[in-house]
């Protein structure tokens, strides 16, 4: 038999790497994707909501000024005060001298004049108004640096480690930053928690006083995909983005901070978000309160504990290869009553090739009181006999 040349060697191996890289699973079985684009941004950050899977990032916790950003917290801050029974959309606000001489962006309001505060953050979100944000700032919590403060605690509270707000509109001070993992955190949470409010963001124009803004948001004009959420400029700060997309059942969040022109900013939030959505799927894997295993307890009333999430479980993946996915359960050992409902007792693991995709706490459905006496005895017993 004729032995294959080199040539023909090399050919096959050449032959046998395309296929595997075609496929985009190596001999191994890892899964290929395209490498994310570069933008040109001092930093950025390219996230799903639902799942929180990062598809893209440079320098994601870099702290840079936040501009207009900052009014993303604003506006965060004033819903919660809604929610809580705080404020209504009605209440009228008095403009304060304070607020009708803030520079910058304006919503045009005049001193003295009462505003609903309604119209005062429509202000803020389509007109990006600094006087509206500090109009909300005082009536909210009586001064800017008061509002300030309660802008922090809930930075604090969302985990935003990299953020500090010294007032309520983003005019630069040293001590006044953010990052873009942060927003992105803080994007996340807005859309979330107050829907009803968000539909102002993709709002492409507000008239207050007889003058009519238009949303500097250019890329609800070019991708109707696109329904927020904020965009930001001073000189300390180039321009920034904050942008949201959202696309059959699968929503983007991209942070885009320091370009160099309006242009660049709308140009490179859209390609990350094209990335995301071309690249990756996401799908819910399981709902809110299924149980995914049952694990045995000790010295407990019962001996069997039903485990699983409690939240909805979503998992973003390359696309073509959700159905490769694979689930497992590790339940914490020797598990020992009395377990609360609600307690972590191990971890659901998604994998997809060699890769965990996704990791998620296993918590107790239900609580499992101490058992008496004799249970306790008899599994210590039984505790020693297994060793």
């Amino acid at each position: 038999m004729m032995m294959p040349s080199f040539r023909m060697f090399l050919h096959i191996l050449i032959s046998l790497f395309l296929f595997f890289n075609m496929n985009g699973v190596s001999a191994a079985g890892q899964i290929f994707t395209p490498a994310a684009p570069s933008a040109a941004a001092s930093s950025y950050y390219l996230v799903d909501f639902n799942s929180g899977r990062v598809l893209a990032e440079k320098e994601p916790d870099k702290r840079v000024a936040p501009a207009s950003l900052t009014k993303i917290m604003t506006v965060y801050v004033v819903f919660n005060e809604l929610k809580a029974g705080h404020l209504k959309l009605d209440e009228k606000v008095t403009i304060s001298q304070n607020a009708w001489e803030t520079g910058g962006s304006k919503m045009f309001v005049e001193v003295n004049k009462q505003v609903s505060v309604e119209d005062l953050l429509q202000g803020v979100i389509i007109q990006s108004g600094n006087d509206a944000s500090v109009a909300l700032a005082e009536h909210v919590a009586g001064s800017e640096q008061t509002f300030a403060t309660m802008m922090n605690e809930q930075a604090a509270r969302l985990g935003m480690n990299n953020s500090h707000f010294e007032n309520s509109m983003g005019l630069p001070t040293p001590n006044h930053y953010s990052s873009a993992r942060d927003l992105a955190i803080l994007a996340r949470s807005l859309i979330r928690e107050f829907p009803e409010y968000y539909r102002w963001d993709s709002q492409k124009e507000f008239t207050y006083n007889g003058i009519t803004q238009q949303n500097r948001n250019q890329l609800l004009w070019r991708d109707p995909s696109v329904d927020g959420i904020k965009t930001g400029f001073t000189d300390d700060a180039g321009y920034c983005m904050v942008a949201s997309a959202k696309r059959e059942d699968m929503r983007l969040i991209s942070v885009v901070m320091g370009t160099a022109s309006a242009a660049a900013r709308a140009n490179e939030s859209q390609t990350l978000l094209n990335y995301g959505f071309r690249f990756f799927e996401t799908h819910k894997l399981f709902d809110a309160n299924t149980v995914m295993a049952e694990a045995k307890v000790k010295k407990g009333e019962t001996s069997k504990l039903n485990v699983g999430v409690t939240e909805d479980v979503y998992v973003t993946a390359p696309r073509k290869h959700f159905a490769e996915l694979k689930a497992e359960t590790q339940i914490d050992k020797a598990l020992l009553a009395p377990i609360n409902k609600g307690d972590s007792v191990g971890t659901l693991n998604v994998n997809l090739g060699n890769e965990v995709v996704l990791s998620r706490p296993l918590v107790a459905m239900d609580s499992i009181a101490q058992g008496g006496l004799f249970r306790r005895l008899y599994d210590a017993a039984m505790g020693l006999i297994e060793k």
